[in-house]
């Protein structure tokens, strides 16, 4: 089971993650990405799920024509774990971020 990460590497973790924060009330961090259009934003839903498969964690996200809203948590550890920043990581490479 992967551990919720501690307060300093969590920091450390967002400080290197452009455009990632801290969703209020929640251990989570989130990110709303932008794109041209719907086909730009449903392909990197495409790469980003196929990553998520591959990790085997999974993103909570929605999307409303070009944006497309994340929410990254690790239910199993109540909080952000490794898993997180490397989903978050490859997420932000796939949109050219």
């Amino acid at each position: 089971m992967a551990e919720k990460l501690s307060k300093s590497k969590r920091a450390e973790a967002l400080a290197e993650l452009a455009g990632w924060q801290d969703v209020e009330g929640r251990d989570a961090i989130c990110k709303t990405f932008d794109f041209k259009n719907f086909s730009e934003a449903f392909a990197f839903m495409t790469r980003s799920a196929l990553m998520a498969e591959k990790l085997n964690h999974h993103p909570e996200w929605s999307n409303v024509y070009k944006t497309v809203d994340v929410i990254l948590t690790t239910h199993s550890a109540d909080g952000v774990t490794e898993l997180d920043i490397k989903l978050a990581t490859a997420m932000d490479r796939m949109a050219g971020s």
